[in-house]
């Protein structure tokens, strides 16, 4: 029977692939990619040969119809992103959602996702946690900073490095500057690096130095009562 695979792909070393994933990748009818020409370097290097095809929040909802017919037809699809887990801060829920609700069957593997290693590396608790993603840019993002300000648990936020010093500022103000966190950047690339301290001073060192690559902001919970 055909299946919609989802299948997590390196975010920075290529040696983190699994080779379950190589297999499937290998197998399938047609990948979907979020970005054809990364994935394409991607699937090169380890000397995939498949049909790849966009999927990306700009056209996913114009494809998921045919797609769904697709696999109902009998073609297998490995869905694929830019980096890491699809479905997290990534195109592949909606059509996860459509194959199951059009009785498709749809098999997730394990396998690569920023947050879980700049988690465990931020020495915060780990053992409970909030994912939140990426914070809203414009509208009720001071409502959210608001309502976060008393989780109890660690939270887990993606940021840009663009907006790294506006958001570390942001989240003093509604914290408290004492509030211990975590960034983490470039994870399994040649230039990774993971900065711990306070908010207050993790403002003061990005106010200092430049910094560039996907970043995960780690901070800890509020020990309000």
């Amino acid at each position: 029977m055909s299946k919609l695979y989802l299948v997590p792909t390196p975010i920075g070393n290529l040696g983190d692939i699994t080779l379950r994933a190589l297999d499937v990748l290998k197998e399938v009818d047609l990948v979907l990619a979020e970005d054809t020409r990364k994935s394409g370097i991607l699937l090169k290097h380890f000397q995939i040969s498949k049909p790849v095809q966009s999927h990306h929040k700009f056209n996913e909802h114009r494809t998921l119809e045919s797609m769904v017919q697709r696999l109902k037809g009998g073609t297998s699809i490995a869905l694929i992103t830019d980096a890491g887990t699809p479905g997290i801060s990534d195109p592949g829920f909606l059509l996860v959602r459509a194959c199951i609700e059009q009785g498709v069957a749809v098999e997730t593997l394990p396998g690569p996702t920023a947050f879980i290693p700049a988690l465990v590396n931020s020495g915060l608790p780990c053992e409970r946690f909030v994912f939140e993603g990426f914070l809203p840019q414009k509208k009720g993002r001071q409502k959210r900073l608001s309502e976060l300000s008393e989780e109890k648990r660690t939270l887990i936020l993606y940021e840009s490095p663009f907006r790294l010093g506006k958001t570390l500022i942001q989240l003093s103000e509604h914290f408290g500057p004492d509030r211990k966190a975590s960034v983490s950047r470039e994870l399994t690339k040649i230039h990774e690096e993971t900065v711990r301290g306070t908010l207050e001073e993790l403002i003061q060192h990005f106010h200092n130095n430049s910094v560039k690559g996907e970043i995960v902001l780690i901070v800890e919970g509020s020990k309000a009562k």
